[in-house]
């Protein structure tokens, strides 16, 4: 504020109090009786005199003065002062003490000199805070008539165009200093003051008002180009101060306001969350007393918030945790700020549950605990579906055996242990014999029900310590651990067969089963888990070989067995698959009496490259244990069909040949119809394919058999039932099956002469196939002897190494075959 206060009495002339104003460069004085302010006088207010009247200045300053002052203390902020000046429109205020006395002026200049302005105007341009266009006047106007504008329009300040086309400036200090100098007729083209002081219309506020502190001046003109667009003065800078600082004012309280909003709609947002929770919350006192919980608390625990409000915890206390574990959770509780476990706890109705449970610690700003948060999830159905998902990944779904998997870590285990402690353990691979004549007879429920006995009975022969596991069908393995000799293990493995031996009864069915047993031991056999399985698998099929129901011990050789097992098995399915190395032996069935030959049996041969000649009383039952049996005898079967078509080709007249068929190839649905397709590829008449099959096929499912056998012969086939006489012979069914030739068994053949019953069965076989228009081939023929012996019974044809061995195709094409039957040349 101004300190040096100017001031007259009442009476004093304008003219009089315009030069002093003038020569202090003051823009205001005060109007004073003694110490008492009368009023106050201001460059603004000499707008308002007659410059045409010199008498008009001889008017006493009382008259023309502004009343009341107003006032201000000298304590009130500047940003009071400035909200005043703009409500006001004062551009001056008067500073008074406590007791009223006068201590200064502040004016608006005063403000936008000694305010700190600068972070306001730093980043501002002129063009925000100038007035609009000015107010531009002619040279040639007089004071008084520019001194009238000005006051009409309320300007502070006059842009002078002059006559030499440049620019001037009539201020308001202007006008009190011309009052008494100049008359109000003078042009005021030569009284503005020049050179005109300008910024650019882009130039910072703070630019502008250092240009207006450095000139000390008022006003500035603002230009855009050459033309000039505004004035600028300390009273636009302090207005756009005071806007740009509402502005901002404004837009903090907005931002408060958002942010409570804010805070108000996550407040809201949280309790709900909170009441809508699906986990169980509880906030409790420093001391643990409950003071909060949410509806999801009351729905796990059964308790409603007034029955738990000012109580702790404790309410939900199981028991199953004792006070080590109680004080060991708050410690760490305490140091750490949060712990995280899990904890059984009751319900209201008593039922024990298991909750997954966090609490967090909450401290004010001094670090104090001031509450504890809980939270809390029932995972009783978890854990239980965990246990559900454990046992069956772990253990055997129908007899609740551990399975593959578990076996091998408790069998990992158990070798760790042995090795250790230098003991020996034991593996026992057991399966059972004749387990599926069992499910195809009885059906898979019987099959179920008579795998769970057997896990009973070989369970209760074993050890608290022994692990009984289920690999899957009728195969089961055990874990002998802390073996003291060996001979404990034999013990064992008896007493397990015996188990299994003792008879079954499964409904209304009572019958016996037995099983066949493999042992390897460690560390003799193998140090490795899948080793020991597999040495154990290896002599149980050396068990189920050399007649089942038994038990073997772990060979060496028997790996070795195991080896070339596979090896042959896997070359066996690329040549199936491929046909590589397969092809047909033909042996002839011939007519005693003169030789000639009837039919043949086409018998499968294998030559392997590396395996050689591999025998079919090797390949046959691999091909039957590796389920390779009906694409094997496929192939067979499209072997010989090809064969009598080559052999029609070459004009030959070949004889009926026959193709062994096993009982998964019978029994495929679809037999009819390959036979059927393959006689049609291959342009077959009827009756030169036939079929052999063993009395065994037939048994089981006679009238299924009928009908199939039946549509076999109404595509032409031969039918002859191969090995009669042997396994479960039955002669009342002869009569119903369509088939035309027996072939009688070579153990009847060998002992012929020999023993009475082989002859008895001879006669019979042969008489009732007599009445019963059946052909007869006897096999196995190897003597002289055996060929005389033939003579007295009813056989049409012979097999076997006398009459001829199996030969290769062209062999028997060139030996037995012609343009008509012809005899087999002996030798």
């Amino acid at each position: 504020m101004q300190t040096g206060l100017l001031s007259c009495g009442p009476d004093t002339p304008l003219r009089e109090a315009a030069e002093r104003m003038a020569s202090r460069r003051c823009s205001s004085m005060l109007v004073m009786e003694g110490d008492q302010v009368l009023g106050i006088w201001t460059e603004r207010d000499s707008l308002r005199l007659d410059f045409n009247n010199p008498q008009a200045l001889l008017t006493p300053i009382g008259q023309m003065m502004s009343t009341p002052v107003s006032q201000l203390h000298p304590n009130t902020p500047l940003s009071a002062v400035a909200a005043r000046f703009r409500a006001e429109g004062h551009r001056h205020f008067l500073v008074v003490d406590d007791r009223g006395r006068p201590r200064g002026i502040v004016s608006q200049t005063d403000m936008a000199l000694k305010q700190g302005l600068e972070p306001y105007l730093g980043l501002r341009e002129v063009h925000e805070a100038m007035d609009g266009q000015p107010l531009t006047v002619a040279g040639a106007l007089s004071l008084a008539e520019v001194a009238a504008l000005m006051h009409q329009q309320g300007r502070d300040a006059a842009v002078v165009a002059c006559a030499d086309g440049g620019y001037g400036i009539l201020t308001e200090r202007d006008m009190v200093r011309f009052v008494a100098r100049h008359p109000g007729n003078t042009p005021v083209g030569g009284l503005a003051s020049r050179p005109l002081l300008t910024v650019n219309r882009g130039d910072t506020l703070l630019r502008a008002r250092d240009q207006l502190i450095d000139h000390r001046v008022r006003h500035l003109a603002v230009l855009e180009g050459r033309q000039v667009v505004g004035l600028l003065g300390f009273r636009n800078i302090l207005d756009g101060v005071e806007h740009r600082y509402q502005q901002q004012l404004r837009q903090a309280l907005e931002q408060r306001d958002q942010a409570l909003s804010r805070s108000r709609l996550n407040l809201e947002l949280a309790e709900r969350v909170i009441e809508a929770s699906l986990e169980g919350i509880i906030i409790t006192d420093a001391e643990g007393r409950i003071e909060f919980v949410n509806p999801a608390f009351s729905h796990t625990t059964g308790y409603d918030p007034e029955e738990v409000l000012g109580r702790t915890p404790a309410v939900l206390s199981s028991g199953r945790h004792d006070g080590a574990f109680y004080t060991e959770m708050w410690r760490t509780l305490r140091e750490k700020g949060y712990w995280r476990g899990e904890i059984w706890n009751r319900r209201k109705s008593g039922q024990l549950y298991l909750e997954l449970l966090t609490i967090t610690a909450i401290r004010d700003g001094e670090g104090r605990i001031t509450n504890f948060a809980a939270l809390f999830t029932d995972i009783t159905h978890i854990r239980e579906n965990e246990d559900q998902i454990r046992q069956l990944a772990y253990y055997d779904p129908l007899t609740r055996l551990p399975n593959r998997r578990l076996l091998e870590d408790r069998l990992e285990l158990a070798i760790r242990h042995a090795h250790r402690h230098q003991r020996r353990l034991a593996v026992l691979f057991i399966d059972l014999d004749h387990f599926k004549q069992v499910n195809d007879s009885l059906g898979h429920a019987a099959g179920d029900e008579l795998l769970l006995e057997v896990s009973r009975r070989l369970g209760g022969r074993l050890r608290e310590d022994d692990t009984l596991a289920r690999l899957g069908g009728d195969e089961f393995i055990v874990l002998l651990p802390d073996l003291e000799e060996a001979d404990e293990v034999t013990r064992v493995a008896r007493r397990l067969i015996d188990a299994i031996g003792e008879p079954f009864r499964i409904g209304q069915q009572s019958f016996r089963i037995g099983c066949s047993l493999g042992i390897s031991l460690y560390p003799d056999d193998a140090t490795g888990a899948e080793e020991l399985v597999h040495h154990a698998d290896a002599a149980m099929y050396r068990a189920k070989q050399e007649g089942r129901n038994g038990y073997r011990l772990f060979r060496r050789d028997m790996n070795q067995q195991e080896h070339r097992w596979l090896q042959m098995e896997t070359a066996l399915r690329d040549a199936v698959e491929s046909g590589e190395g397969l092809s047909l032996h033909y042996q002839p069935q011939v007519e005693p009496a003169d030789r000639r030959v009837r039919a043949a049996e086409a018998l499968a041969r294998w030559q392997h490259p590396e395996l050689g000649a591999v025998s079919p009383a090797d390949f046959i039952p691999l091909a039957e244990r590796a389920g390779l049996m009906v694409p094997l005898g496929r192939r067979l079967m499209r072997l010989a069909a090809a064969q009598l078509r080559t052999w029609l080709d070459e004009g030959r007249t070949p004889v009926p040949v026959s193709v062994n068929l096993s009982a998964q190839q019978f029994w495929q649905q679809d037999l009819v119809t390959e036979v059927s397709t393959l006689l049609a590829d291959y342009r077959l008449p009827a009756g030169l394919l036939g079929l052999e099959l063993t009395e065994s096929i037939l048994l089981d499912k006679q009238q299924q058999a009928e009908r199939l056998l039946q549509e076999l012969r109404e595509l032409g086939c031969p039918l002859a039932i191969d090995d009669f006489g042997t396994g479960y012979s039955s002669l009342s069914y002869l009569h119903a099956l369509p088939v035309t030739s027996l072939k009688i068994d070579r153990s009847f053949i060998r002992q012929l002469g020999e023993c009475r019953s082989s002859s008895a069965v001879l006669a019979a076989v042969t008489g009732l196939a007599r009445e019963l228009e059946l052909q007869v081939v006897a096999e196995g023929v190897e003597t002289p002897a055996q060929l005389d012996a033939l003579a007295r019974y009813h056989v049409p044809l012979v097999q076997g190494w006398l009459t001829g061995r199996p030969m290769p195709a062209t062999e028997f094409a060139e030996s037995c075959l012609s343009t008509a039957a012809r005899s087999v040349p002996t030798s």
